[in-house]
């Protein structure tokens, strides 16, 4: 239940706001008997209107409060009482429920949007000039640290494991927060087409989470940059935890710092774009262009507006929002960021919409946080909590009713060659077919899509599809069986016979591209998930595995 002790209560009211308060109580009464839940308001001197017994309880302590109230200000009201001039009693979802019901037919995402086009004239002067402001390499420093170092300790209470604050990603038969975020890096690491040795830059890298993926479970040589001195400090701490350095490595710098002398053949912005502004994107997408191979990969992951011209929601959300979670987000509309891109030399790929899997991702850090409030006391303070639980169970609540949405955009740097592609004039790694994705979470269990998962108490786990691990079963004269296992002695010889597969594999590739050059096509960036792309992280689990003397076991 959302009960949350009292703070230091507001002034006396004042006669003539006494007088006001009488006028709108009649109408908030009715407002409270047509509501789904029973839902009450206890006002500053103890009356009390509305439902008793009540599923959700409102005391106010200011009258003040009467009038954002009537008018759906919900907004106004969350600011309130994370200030302690309104006290909540009722579990996340019903509050939730009780909000959305008080906005009526107001809707925050055309509310925020004043009349004329707010594109034109002084209004979208006046927006690109304050977005430009609040942007600067210092600002943005400081509006990151603001939300991310409140406590690392803080954000493991409710985050999963690997302290994934993004987006996680349900696939059917993902029931857990854990393997939703590990399906969600398996996701864009498929989407990037991720392959050994390739270079990852990870702007925006978090709690190092995705660095760690592409490292261990895709070969990849990754690079990653925050604004967070405690996320900075962690990932530092997990790179030698985790035995990676030399192959993942963090800064602590700002995206416009980074050096454009050695190109990365795959990108990730996770999360990231949000922070920039919208009269920022030019530069952000310009510079991430030079940052791109050409024919290499980008994937942008980020919240998006629903509506085409508002830089925030309305009802107050956005500036409860503004001012105690993300000082200097803008949400922009897709079509924007499409644009943005497309006018930065970015052609784009494929695009898709995650709404709600972010909703239940917000629901699942909402749960989590409520089973540990005594512990989140203990590390912040009453103010920041009381703003964290209204903020994840209210995003729950807009993007299940679409009032944000979630978009992955994936694009590359085309190389301007037109030969050299299995399809002519692909211009760069990306395929055009969606083979590589799907089926799209190695976590996806169905009676038509099996699973191989190899187990080992040295390296974990690793899933892959049956199909591809049939294949390499087969590859190093194993038959396909529903369980089996690697011996400890056995290590060695299996892991040398799969290295020679996919040295053969390798061989081929190379020849059938000599025969494109000899029939007079230029060579252009490979396509296709490799052998070894499928392979890795076995392999990798194979030398943990042998170096700790453990077997590995498997089944279907």
């Amino acid at each position: 239940m959302l009960i949350l002790p009292s703070l230091p209560t507001a002034p006396r009211a004042t006669r003539s706001m006494r007088r006001v308060a009488q006028r709108l109580v009649a109408p908030l009464a009715a407002r409270l008997a047509a509501l789904r839940l029973p839902c009450a308001i206890v006002l500053p001197d103890g009356s009390r209107l509305g439902a008793d017994p009540a599923r959700v309880t409102l005391t106010l302590r200011d009258l003040w409060l009467l009038a954002p109230l009537l008018r759906g200000r919900i907004g106004v009201l969350a600011q309130a009482h994370v200030e302690g001039r309104l006290d909540l009693d009722g579990t996340p979802r019903d509050l939730c429920d009780v909000a959305a019901a008080l906005l009526g037919a107001d809707d925050p995402v055309t509310d925020a949007t004043p009349p004329g086009a707010l594109v034109k004239g002084w209004s979208g002067l006046l927006r690109a000039s304050r977005s430009l402001a609040r942007h600067s390499p210092q600002r943005d420093r400081a509006q990151v640290e603001f939300h991310y170092d409140v406590s690392n300790d803080f954000y493991a209470l409710w985050l999963d494991e690997r302290r994934v604050y993004s987006c996680a990603y349900w696939p059917e038969g993902v029931n857990s927060l854990a393997a939703a975020q590990e399906a969600k890096l398996e996701l864009i690491c498929r989407k990037l087409m991720l392959a050994p040795g390739d270079r990852l830059l990870d702007v925006g890298a978090g709690w190092g989470a995705l660095l760690v993926w592409a490292a261990e479970r895709h070969g990849a040589q990754a690079h990653g940059i925050t604004l967070s001195r405690e996320q900075h400090a962690h990932v530092q701490q997990l790179i030698d935890a985790r035995g990676l350095r030399g192959r993942v490595s963090v800064a602590l710098c700002d995206y416009r710092e980074l050096p454009e002398t050695e190109p990365y053949d795959k990108i990730a912005s996770v999360g990231m774009f949000e922070h920039v502004g919208h009269a920022q994107l030019p530069i952000y997408f310009g510079k991430l262009w030079r940052l791109l191979a050409p024919g290499g990969l980008l994937l942008n992951h980020g919240i998006t507006a629903a509506g085409v011209h508002n830089p925030q929601l309305g009802a107050g959300i956005g500036d409860f929002v503004e001012r105690y979670i993300f000082p200097g987000g803008e949400l922009v509309h897709a079509a924007q960021v499409l644009a943005a891109m497309a006018e930065a030399g970015l052609e784009t790929l494929d695009m898709e919409n995650l709404r709600p899997h972010y909703a239940r991702t917000l629901w699942a850090w909402s749960d989590a946080l409520e089973q540990r409030l005594d512990a989140a006391r203990a590390l912040t303070s009453e103010r920041v909590l009381r703003a964290y639980r209204l903020y994840l169970a209210g995003s729950a609540m807009g993007f299940e009713r679409g009032w944000m949405a979630l978009h992955q955009m994936l694009a590359t740097r085309p190389t301007g060659r037109v030969e050299g592609t299995r399809l002519r004039g692909a211009q760069s790694v990306y395929p055009f077919q969606r083979d590589h994705v799907l089926p799209c979470s190695p976590l996806t269990e169905s009676a038509s899509n099996m699973l191989y998962k190899f187990k080992s108490k040295a390296a974990g786990d690793v899933i892959m599809t049956a199909p591809v691990g049939d294949a390499i079963l087969r590859r190093i004269g194993r038959e396909p069986a529903p369980q089996g296992i690697f011996e400890a002695a056995d290590l060695p010889a299996t892991i040398a016979a799969l290295e020679a597969a996919i040295a053969t594999d390798e061989t081929a590739r190379d020849a059938a591209e000599s025969q494109a050059r000899q029939a007079g096509h230029a060579p252009g960036p490979r396509e296709g998930v490799t052998l070894r792309q499928r392979a890795w992280p076995l392999i990798e689990m194979m030398r943990r595995a042998q170096a700790a003397g453990q077997e590995i076991v498997w089944g279907v």
